[in-house]
């Protein structure tokens, strides 16, 4: 009977020791005077995010919604504290003023699980440091326009299977379309593949494409691993490493590189980049510049340039088929360009389409691909204005999708108004309240060459077609939980004809 007594004893003694350490915990914040929800005992504030019960965009605006007027708040991810920012000076000084302190982004490198984390987006400060001056040449103005070529040139398939779809008269599921559209621009622009034909190598680059965003189970657990459960993660390259993806698109890279070398090949494409980084070691100190490391800069590219362009063009499109006065606004504009430079599109005559530029930013506007932005502290931190400081490895979480919903910013958000971005308007906002691409040195490198992507897309549709809603458009919008980044949970169905 004793030893019953001893081990119920000993059991309730963990257990209370168990509570109060994580009670203990949970005093980070408010040790520091920082407003916030009071976490779940065990699981903090975000597991019904970890389950894919709710998305990252229905978490920051429901923070926002709570927390209106509070400069930051604090929330755990189970035991880790995460500070979410709201007031755009102190976003300014993350993103900008104060960067050197706020370097590194939350997600972390698993080299062993995901060889294809070794990307720019994800790289730790120290070798992003280096890698990044030598990938933003690859988006300037010249190397653009030399790139926006070999997208007009594959908008021409785009045309060929929109003209198809349309004469079947049934509805079209955008997304679908635009992602062939995406992937040929990245295939060639990124990797140099000529994705015109059907052969069996576009075929497998197509379907090595679309595993990356599929929405199996395996996918959706690897990536709530890889946020919620990073150590795990890593002790998965020791279990079930991602082979599939890391092969093929190394071997594909690595024998593009090697054919390009023998027979003397120049493509004003990223993989020349690559080409350059490997020609010249002596650009990078201490970095050892492996095939893996130089493949996952073209997958990222890749990944990021398909998928995230082919969503804002289906976004736009659901849009303007619910808003046939800013769709009317922008056939007349396409008319217009059409009458003076006819099927020619450069980087300097897209510019002209004032109108669409304003369509490009609402969409982005109300459909920002992240539903936030992420930073980690790199060194011990004081925020001056509020009076406290944080330790290094403090995850920060800046909430896009909340702060381009927010009414006090953007009068009815939910409406689509391209003329929010009037320049009389926009000077009326802080800099910091519209950042889908992110700010500062750690913004997204390729946003440019995105941009001309969507636009030259949405062209391409648009000056020939009328877009409608149809009973299978999916409105009201649902968001995929099990989904990176902002997507709709049901496939974009659209009613398109000719004009």
């Amino acid at each position: 009977m004793a030893s019953y007594l001893e081990l119920f004893y000993g059991v309730a003694l963990l257990l209370t020791a168990f509570y109060y350490y994580r009670v203990y915990k949970f005093r980070f914040w408010r040790k520091r005077g920082v407003v916030g929800p009071k976490p779940h005992p065990i699981f903090g504030n975000l597991f019904d995010l970890t389950l894919a019960r709710v998305t990252t965009a229905d978490v920051v605006e429901d923070i926002r919604k709570k927390y209106k007027h509070e400069p930051v708040v604090g929330v755990f991810e189970g035991l880790s504290p995460i500070l979410v920012l709201h007031d755009p000076d102190i976003i300014t000084n993350v993103l900008i003023k104060d960067f050197t302190s706020f370097e590194e982004r939350s997600h972390a490198v698993h080299e062993r699980t995901e060889p294809m984390s070794l990307n720019l987006f994800q790289l730790d400060a120290t070798r992003w440091r280096q890698l990044r001056p030598k990938i933003s040449p690859v988006f300037t103005s010249g190397k653009l326009r030399d790139m926006f070529g070999l997208a007009v040139e594959c908008s021409k398939n785009l045309e060929a299977n929109l003209n198809k779809l349309v004469a079947t008269g049934e509805p079209i599921e955008v997304k679908q379309m635009f992602s062939r559209f995406t992937m040929d621009v990245i295939g060639s622009c990124a990797f140099g593949i000529d994705m015109s034909g059907e052969g069996e190598k576009e075929s497998e680059f197509r379907r090595m494409g679309n595993r990356i965003f599929d929405s199996s189970i395996e996918t959706t657990l690897r990536l709530k691993t890889r946020l919620f459960w990073p150590e795990l993660y890593d002790l998965l390259g020791y279990v079930v490493p991602e082979k599939t993806l890391v092969t093929f698109f190394t071997k594909t890279v690595m024998d593009m590189i090697k054919y390009r070398k023998e027979h003397s090949i120049y493509r004003p494409d990223f993989l020349n980049a690559l080409i350059e980084f490997r020609n010249h070691p002596e650009w990078f100190k201490g970095i050892e510049l492996t095939d893996t490391l130089l493949t996952a800069q073209a997958f990222v590219f890749f990944a990021a340039g398909s998928d995230t362009s082919s969503t804002a063009m289906s976004w736009a499109l659901c849009e303007l088929a619910q808003n046939h006065d800013v769709q009317d606004k922008l056939h007349e504009e396409m008319k217009a360009y059409h009458a003076k430079y006819g099927d020619t599109f450069t980087v300097e005559s897209l510019k002209e389409l004032k109108y669409l530029d304003k369509v490009f930013k609402e969409t982005l506007r109300k459909f920002p691909a992240g539903a936030l932005l992420q930073r980690r502290t790199t060194s011990e931190y004081t925020f001056d204005t509020l009076k406290f400081t944080i330790p290094k490895l403090i995850n920060i979480w800046i909430p896009v999708f909340a702060i381009h919903r927010d009414p006090e910013i953007y009068p009815d958000p939910e409406k689509f108004d391209p003329e929010r971005f009037n320049k009389e308007e926009v000077r009326t906002r802080h800099p910091m309240h519209y950042i889908p691409f992110g700010d500062g040195p750690r913004n997204c490198v390729g946003s440019r060459f995105a941009e001309l992507q969507v636009k030259l897309g949405l062209v391409k549709v648009l000056r020939n077609h009328k877009v409608d809603v149809c009973k299978q458009t999916p409105i009201p919008y649902e968001y995929d939980a099990s989904a990176f980044t902002l997507q709709s949970k049901n496939p974009i169905y659209l009613k398109i004809t000719k004009i």
